[in-house]
């Protein structure tokens, strides 16, 4: 065969081969955007919303840590508070904190979280100052949150500090560098949950279901025995 013939041959085998192989690619399915942009990682936007503007975001990045972090530019004194807490808190926590009617209270307490009847008020409870002015400036007054500027938020956060006896001066201004001095009565009998470090030798991949502890389970107690179960027709009427 002459070299021309042999080039043609081969030349013949390529383009079917090429052919071939264009068939093949394009009886291939295409593959859906979704799924694309899932197998490459690269996310495809949805169409929808728009992205959130700095000053959007700013107004939801309002939280106070207890090292003070996120504390707003403002001051308020003690006095200032007390106006401030008359007109927009009294309503529902009473004009001492003692609660009006059912609403949550906000002082006194103190040495009762050991008795049979433990009283829960920033004094008596809470851990960190942070998580008094946090909540205020986040959810109070009740209806219109966040409508407090950040000298009343300081302001009405020192009269509640004053009301729990954690402040003593009327004349006392709290502002972002006095905030740091604030201590509440209950904050050493919180501490960091370390379970993962204590306990880690007692976790077990199997629970124990049989030949935990020698002897019989027994019941010492029944709901029926001890009254805590309804009787029929005595239960609470649900309308």
């Amino acid at each position: 065969m002459s070299k021309f013939l042999k080039s043609a041959v081969l030349g013949a085998g390529a383009l079917a081969c090429i052919a071939a192989n264009a068939g093949i690619i394009a009886a291939q399915p295409k593959i859906p955007a979704n799924q694309h942009t899932a197998s490459t990682g690269k996310a495809k936007p949805l169409g929808i919303g728009r992205a959130a503007k700095p000053e959007e975001i700013a107004g939801w990045d309002i939280d106070i840590r207890p090292d003070g972090q996120g504390l707003p530019a403002g001051k308020g004194t003690v006095k200032q508070g007390e106006a401030i807490y008359m007109q927009q808190c009294a309503a529902c926590h009473g004009e001492f904190g003692e609660s009006a009617g059912r609403w949550p209270i906000l002082s006194g307490g103190a040495n009762t979280l050991a008795s049979h009847d433990p009283v829960k008020s920033i004094g008596s409870y809470w851990p960190y100052a942070s998580t008094v002015i946090d909540y205020i400036r986040r959810s109070m007054p009740f209806g219109n949150a966040q409508s407090l500027s950040n000298d009343e938020l300081y302001a009405v956060t020192a009269y509640v500090f004053y009301l729990n006896d954690i402040l003593k001066d009327e004349n006392f201004e709290l502002n972002a560098k006095t905030f740091k001095t604030i201590r509440l009565p209950n904050e050493a009998n919180f501490r960091d949950d370390d379970r993962d470090v204590v306990e880690k030798a007692l976790w077990r991949k199997q629970p124990c279901m049989k030949n935990c502890l020698p002897g019989e389970a027994k019941i010492i107690g029944r709901a029926a025995v001890i009254d805590v179960t309804p009787e029929p027709g005595k239960g609470p009427k649900v309308e």
